[in-house]
C-alpha cells in the first residue's frame, strides 16, 4: 500500500469487536512507536499497555465515553519531561511532540494490520497518573483505543472533511512587518 492510501485509510474509531488482538499484533504497532523519531532522539516516551479487564475497568474512570469500553486494548502514551529535549533559546519542551510523533507511528502501523485506534486526549491526566501510579516526571499524554474496527470508513472522507492544500501551504511567502 502506498503511504498516502495508508494515510486516509487510518480514522478514528469508536466502535470495536469483542476480539482479542494477538500480542505479536500489539508488538508490532509498539515498534512503529519505539522506532519513532524524536527532537536530538532522546526518545523521552513509554507505552503502558493495558488489556486486563480490571486494569482497563480503572482506567475508563479516567474518560467519560462509554464507547472506550469496547476497546480491548488501550495504550497509554506518556512522556518523560526528565529526558526530553528543551530549546535552549526558549525552554520549549519538546516531549508532548515526540510523544505526538510515536503515537501516530502506533495509529499508522495499526491501520496496516487492520486494527482500529482514536486519539484520545480530553481525558483527566491526574487519575490516569494516580491510577498507574506514575511519577511526577511521567505525564500521560494521549490514550490510544486499540482494536479490531466494528464501523467502516469513507475513504474519501477527507476531500469533503480536510481543508483544501492551498488553505494549508505557503510557498516562501512572508508576512510584511
Amino acid at each position: 500500500m502506498e503511504f498516502i492510501e495508508l494515510a486516509k485509510k487510518r480514522y478514528s474509531s469508536r466502535k470495536y469487536l469483542n476480539k482479542k488482538i494477538e500480542k505479536d499484533e500489539i508488538y508490532k504497532v509498539l515498534e512503529a512507536g519505539r522506532i519513532a523519531p524524536s527532537a536530538v532522539n532522546f526518545q523521552p516516551w513509554q507505552f503502558i499497555v493495558i488489556e486486563d479487564e480490571a486494569n482497563l475497568k480503572k482506567l475508563w474512570e479516567t474518560y467519560d465515553r462509554e464507547w472506550i469500553k469496547e476497546a480491548p486494548v488501550l495504550i497509554i502514551i506518556c512522556g518523560d519531561h526528565k529526558k526530553s529535549w528543551k530549546r535552549k533559546k526558549d525552554g520549549k519542551d519538546h516531549c508532548d511532540i515526540d510523544a505526538a510523533i510515536a503515537a501516530d507511528h502506533i495509529t499508522l502501523q495499526a491501520t496496516e494490520l487492520g486494527l482500529a485506534t482514536c486519539w484520545v486526549c480530553n481525558f483527566d491526566k491526574d487519575k490516569c497518573s494516580e491510577i498507574l501510579k506514575l511519577p511526577e516526571n511521567i505525564e500521560p499524554i494521549v490514550i490510544l483505543p486499540l482494536g479490531y474496527p466494528a464501523d467502516e470508513v469513507d475513504v474519501n472522507r477527507h476531500e469533503k472533511l480536510r481543508k483544501k492544500i492551498d488553505e494549508v501551504v505557503s510557498w516562501e511567502v512572508f508576512q510584511k512587518a
